[in-house]
């Protein structure tokens, strides 16, 4: 019999987030005092020990098993023992570690692995349990190496992955009957440096085969080695410098700040050199006597000062899109910052949860931003007479169910395909009375107080023309100011400054890498803004040149149309740039990604729509007209 090598499975192969604190346990304490509202949905209770990372010698070190899933697929996860492991006759109880709501969310189910190791203690070649294999246990495991399964265990907070086993591929067979053989063996070394864990390594051995009537022994051995890392820098070793950090990612974020500095040069060249002669002309028109007869005979945009601030059709819906747009803004800088700020927190890639769990705590407190910008905008085109004819509570309610509407809808929909597969992404109740308990008593009431604050106290009609009672009748204008030729091609430029950058955020998410370079998302974020409001100008300069007046629902569709180019993309990843298969990961990858692309529309188009209404309103403040 040909012996199969030995694999070692000891470099990151995921993405999960493990918890590092840095001393004691104020850092909880600090960061429960600032997310204040959800703090007691989202953290879970702490644990003396692996919470204060320090051990004593011959304490007790636990090594949790967290899922189990096919490599390819990094949805497609299940709970450890779904495999047909033998449990552990040590003596240690089976227990389950408490999830915080964003450790559920990220689908991590940690239980004891029932493994006896102590803190600097060696152990030598120790047996864990037997079984015989059976035909099912052969099916099942054979099918488990067949797509390559990987597991995940947990040791003080720092992830460890390994294969279930492999498939021989050497010249002849290993075995007559198989050719898929299990690991049965784990060897940990664990580095320490005093009375903290630095590191641990994994190496799986003794491959025996899956074939009926063979008995496996399962065992593992522990080797503890002194280090003298800093355990500051102990994650250091699972973030992928080379990906990240590469000369093609420093070149695309030069390539987008050129793009910036030529879109802001043409703006500035062409549309500012053509309002000085737009208004020139206007000027020398009023010498002539003529009034305003001539004014714009050639300048379309002037023609519509009677009805380019007509309010917009479906207002109430146009209002939330803008009020859930500032909000997604809002909650984008809050994590990015928090993200950036890791050094004084703790990295949000350490932890477990955590990046989600500030999204969450995010969209609660943003909400009265939300509640805010919609009801101030909707009351700017009502005066205070025709304010009691509006509809301004269909539209705070509107802006609160909105985003959550379509989110629950999507994650729904996921969660029941979860249940049906069994795996550990399903979201169990627990969780979801949390999300809505939050949703309810936190950002509802937000959103109520923004809307009535928006109502009264912002929302004031600056419009610098008068609205005429009958609308203007729209003039067929070239090929090139219609619609439906404007707003796609303007998102063309903003998505091509940052699509790069969702190479790189695509790959962390689907592709078993941790993200960590926020501070170039923050720049390709500020890069975003700003490419989408100068397109956005330019677009609506063209459809008001061609005397459309609907302007605000075409900026809108105009500078969010740049998601639709990300879905695009991410159809190709999904086609060129990944393995995934079968119809769990396939509705995992598509559903999520649809609804990141949701919220991108909104949030892009949102900024497309602030830009070009502070450019309408100035060019004609500068105009004079009854």
């Amino acid at each position: 019999t040909i012996e199969p090598p030995v694999i070692h499975c000891c470099l990151p192969l995921t993405r999960p987030f493990s918890f590092v604190q840095r001393g004691t346990m104020g850092r909880r304490a600090r960061a429960g005092l600032a997310l204040a509202a959800a703090a007691c949905l989202t953290v879970p209770l702490a644990r003396a020990g692996e919470d204060t990372h320090s051990y004593k010698v011959g304490e007790r070190v636990n090594l949790w098993v967290n899922k189990v899933g096919p490599y390819h697929n990094p949805q497609e996860t299940y709970e450890y023992f779904k495999l047909p492991y033998c449990k552990p006759e040590l003596g240690v109880k089976l227990t389950k570690k408490p999830m915080s709501i964003g450790e559920q969310l990220e689908g991590h189910d940690l239980t004891n692995s029932g493994y006896e190791i102590h803190f600097g203690q060696d152990v030598p070649a120790t047996k864990l349990c037997s079984q015989t294999v059976d035909r099912e246990t052969a099916l099942v495991f054979g099918a488990a190496v067949d797509v390559h399964y990987w597991y995940q265990m947990y040791l003080d907070d720092l992830p460890i992955w390994g294969m279930v086993g492999e498939k021989y591929q050497g010249d002849g067979k290993a075995d007559k009957d198989t050719d898929k053989f299990i690991f049965t063996h784990r060897r940990l070394s664990i580095s320490f440096n005093g009375p903290q864990v630095i590191e641990v390594n994994l190496t799986s051995e003794n491959l025996q085969p899956l074939k009926p009537g063979v008995k496996l022994d399962f065992s593992y051995s522990v080797k503890w080695v002194p280090t003298t890392k800093p355990f500051k820098t102990r994650f250091e070793r699972y973030l992928d410098y080379n990906f990240f950090e590469h000369q093609i990612h420093w070149f695309s974020i030069f390539n987008s700040f050129m793009m910036v500095i030529f879109l802001c040069g043409l703006v500035s060249l062409i549309l500012l050199r053509t309002l000085r002669n737009d208004y020139a002309r206007y000027t020398r028109e009023e010498d002539d006597l003529e009034g305003l007869d001539r004014v714009g005979e050639d300048s379309g945009w002037k023609q519509v000062h009677g009805d380019v601030f007509r309010k917009p059709e479906h207002l109430p819906l146009f209002a939330a899109l803008v009020g859930t747009g500032w909000q997604l803004i809002v909650i984008v800088v809050s994590a990015v910052l928090f993200a950036i700020l890791g050094e004084f927190h703790g990295e949000v890639y350490e932890e477990r949860g955590e990046l989600v769990t500030t999204f969450i705590v995010a969209y609660a407190l943003s909400s009265a931003v939300a509640g805010y910008a919609s009801g101030s905008y909707y009351k700017q085109f009502f005066s205070t007479l025709d304010e009691k004819n509006s509809a301004w509570q269909l539209v705070m309610m509107v802006t609160v169910l909105l985003l959550p509407t379509v989110t629950g809808v999507v994650v729904g929909c996921l969660n029941s395909i979860a249940w049906y597969y069994d795996t550990s992404n399903f979201m169990h109740v627990g969780a979801v009375i949390k999300i809505f308990a939050i949703w309810l008593f936190v950002s509802f009431p937000l959103v109520v107080a923004g809307t009535l604050v928006g109502r009264h106290l912002g929302g004031k009609n600056d419009f610098p023309c008068r609205v005429n009672t009958i609308p203007r009748p729209i003039p067929p204008g070239p090929w090139y100011t219609r619609a439906l030729v404007v707003i796609p091609l303007t998102g063309v430029l903003p998505f091509g400054s940052i699509f790069i950058e969702m190479y790189f955020i695509f790959t962390s998410f689907w592709n078993y890498k941790f993200y960590y370079v926020y501070g170039f998302m923050m720049l390709v974020y500020l890069i975003l803004m700003i490419v989408s409001v100068c397109t956005t100008i330019v677009a609506v300069y063209f459809i008001l040149n061609a005397e459309n007046y609907y302007w605000q629902w075409i900026s809108f569709l105009a500078s969010g149309s740049t998601a639709v180019y990300v879905f695009l993309y991410s159809v190709y990843y999904f086609h060129f740039k990944t393995k995934m298969s079968g119809f769990l990961q396939s509705c995992f990858y598509f559903g999520y990604m649809g609804l990141f692309c949701f919220g991108f529309f909104i949030l892009c188009g949102t900024m497309g729509l602030a830009g070009s209404s502070a450019f309408v309103k100035r060019i004609y403040r500068n105009i004079k007209s009854d």
